[in-house]
């Protein structure tokens, strides 16, 4: 059997896919977009099916964020028809998450398009359409946590949860060759323990090869009491001083975590009511998927929702849908927050609202999750002075706060945490998903605490098990 990264390895963080082949089978574990840099679109539009040297049997989806479900749409597209595994709220999850991805493409080639006609250049077309989204969609088929499926010849697989986001979990993948059985542990991406809303991840305990991922492997993120204490202190400057908050917010999970914290800062008297705008249609739409889903919540959230009322508590709240009520959005005075995608700014709403706040004093950006490399996210976190919207140079005057304890992803204390678990039968264990520097740094840790040398692949080498 051998285990092929075709994404997210290599000191790459986004693009997560693995090619698992055996001597009955071929699937595919996670099969994401790559997001920030100059290369990502270069990345996304390699072959795909090629480069898995022919059909697959089944792919297996860890949960449903664009890195590790936004290349989908490229299998239905070469005429992958065979089962995506996953659990019941990542199948809606993704299912969301891939039509607004392919509507963002089919806008970005028109924009695109004019700009080239103009020129009088060559044409782009998409990278793949919502029919082709539709096609994948299709081919969804939800798993329950904890029982085994089987998902392919020879190979079966069980799905734990992993804490964070709605529906997440890692895999332990088994397959059964040459009269033993081998078992392939793929954590996905891990949330920290004790956050908010999800419940906490669930270890495997056994495996023979572990894929751990290492976005935050070199430090932990900031205690989230104090992270929550930070934020309450720049939404009273800004009410104080009229000005307005401006969040690049991933529509699943981030929203829902700021919308629950921000009715706790009404309903606790921290600040009088304000206008708060989710604007971001597929952010409301995540929303009602949340509601669908209460058995995934954990017991601190569910005796919060019976302690008061939401509806009231987020009376100031408003769901922005339309292109128009966007716009009308920076016409109203502050105070205000606004919640807007994409996360990392590489697209969206969220950048009409940088650029109307960006060279503005008063206003305050608050980044609260991970920025990719190259990433108008990445910029501003790194204290750029000037960056660039849409083509026009834009000052930054702002005030940019980077709150990492809203993060939904594990630090190195979880991450080991996790990994403790199943360290104690020895497995060998492959770090990806994260930058060069992080990842070094957990394989330090991970041999200096169980006396295992991390593998580090590269995109494209193969792990034999």
């Amino acid at each position: 059997m051998k285990i092929i990264p075709l994404g997210a390895a290599g000191g790459e963080v986004t693009g997560s896919a693995y090619l698992v082949e055996t001597n009955s089978a071929r699937i595919l574990v996670d099969c994401g977009l790559f997001q920030g840099g100059h290369d990502a679109e270069g990345k996304n539009r390699a072959p795909l099916l090629k480069s898995t040297g022919g059909s697959l049997d089944a792919v297996l989806v860890t949960h449903g964020h664009l890195d590790h479900t936004g290349r989908l749409p490229l299998l239905a597209q070469a005429g992958y028809d065979k089962p995506v595994f996953a659990t019941p709220a990542t199948v809606e999850m993704a299912a969301l998450i891939l039509r607004d991805s392919a509507k963002i493409q089919a806008q970005d080639a028109e924009r695109r398009n004019r700009k080239l006609q103009e020129a009088g250049d060559p044409q782009v077309t998409p990278l793949y359409t919502p029919d082709d989204a539709e096609r994948i969609i299709r081919l969804f088929a939800g798993v329950g946590y904890g029982s085994p499926a089987q998902v392919a010849p020879g190979i079966k697989a069980i799905w734990k949860e992993a804490g964070h986001m709605l529906g997440s979990a890692s895999i332990q993948v088994l397959v059964q060759e040459d009269g033993k059985e081998k078992r392939i542990v793929f954590s996905g991406d891990l949330g920290p323990k004790g956050a908010p809303i999800l419940r906490d991840y669930e270890p495997f305990r056994e495996a023979d090869l572990v894929f751990l991922e290492s976005t935050y492997g070199d430090h932990d993120h900031r205690p989230f009491v104090d992270t929550v204490k930070e934020f309450i202190e720049i939404v009273q400057q800004a009410v104080r001083e009229g000005g307005k908050i401006i969040v690049p917010t991933f529509a699943v999970g981030r929203a829902q975590l700021l919308t629950i914290l921000m009715s706790w800062i009404f309903r606790n008297g921290k600040v009088p009511p304000f206008p708060v705008y989710l604007d971001s249609p597929m952010a409301v739409e995540a929303s009602k998927i949340y509601a669908h889903h209460p058995e995934l919540f954990d017991d601190e959230l569910n005796q919060y929702l019976k302690e008061g009322s939401l509806q009231n508590d987020l009376r100031t709240l408003r769901m922005t849908v339309t292109a128009d009520q966007s716009k009308t959005i920076n016409t109203q005075e502050g105070p205000a927050l606004i919640m807007a995608g994409a996360g990392m700014c590489t697209a969206g709403r969220i950048l009409y609202h940088l650029k109307n706040h960006l060279g503005k004093p008063g206003s305050h950006v608050i980044i609260v999750g991970y920025q990719a490399n190259g990433s108008l996210g990445r910029m501003l976190v790194n204290g750029e002075k000037s960056v660039k919207i849409h083509g026009e140079k834009i000052a930054v005057k702002a005030t940019v706060h980077t709150l990492g304890g809203f993060s939904a992803h594990a630090g190195q204390t979880d991450l080991m945490h996790w990994f403790e678990a199943i360290a104690r039968c020895k497995p060998r264990v492959a770090l990806t998903h994260g930058e060069n520097g992080p990842r070094k740094a957990l394989a330090e840790l991970v041999q200096q605490k169980h006396g295992i040398k991390a593998i580090l692949p590269e995109i494209g080498e193969g792990i034999v098990v």
